[in-house]
């Protein structure tokens, strides 16, 4: 393995989540939206090689981070996947970003109709590495990192480390 390219995330609104995520967190819609119908598409393809037959209709995108990691986009149509509800553990997911301050885009994340889930947290004492735990509008978490995960987790006896 070389580089993460990207990661996917399921939101219950394509269009909201595209918004959400260039406004608030800066990504830019790279490409997409995309529609499939699993009706129209000769009986192997690949988004029902990826996600199994169940999956009928979906739309997705593709956004890109400044650094050239993007994130894709699902939203599923059939099954639809419930608004609003939290999806607790089933199928936890979350994506971790770098931030230079993350106690304004963690109050920004909160004020756009995310939600900010924890305090703030050192990971290595006396060195500035901290994270907070946010949430998107869509139920997906959000990790934001003040350094790499490189120099947050670094290093370090393995007896120190912290549990995530």
């Amino acid at each position: 393995m070389t580089a993460i390219t990207h990661i996917g995330l399921a939101v219950p609104d394509l269009d909201a989540a595209i918004k959400w995520y260039e406004q608030v967190l800066g990504f830019r819609l790279l490409a997409g939206p995309y529609s499939f119908d699993a009706g129209a598409e000769n009986e192997h393809n690949m988004t029902n090689d990826l996600l199994g037959d169940d999956v009928k209709k979906m739309r997705n995108a593709h956004l890109m981070a400044d650094n050239g990691v993007g994130i894709e986009l699902f939203e599923f149509v059939d099954p639809r996947m419930p608004k609003g509800e939290s999806r607790g553990y089933e199928g936890f997911f979350h994506i971790c970003l770098i931030a230079d301050d993350i106690e304004k885009l963690a109050d920004d994340i909160a004020a756009s109709g995310g939600r900010r889930r924890s305090d703030i947290w050192n990971t290595w004492e006396n060195k500035p590495y901290y994270l907070i735990y946010c949430e998107d509008p869509f139920g997906n978490i959000i990790e934001l990192y003040s350094r790499s995960t490189e120099l947050m987790y670094g290093n370090k006896d393995r007896q120190e480390q912290p549990p995530i």
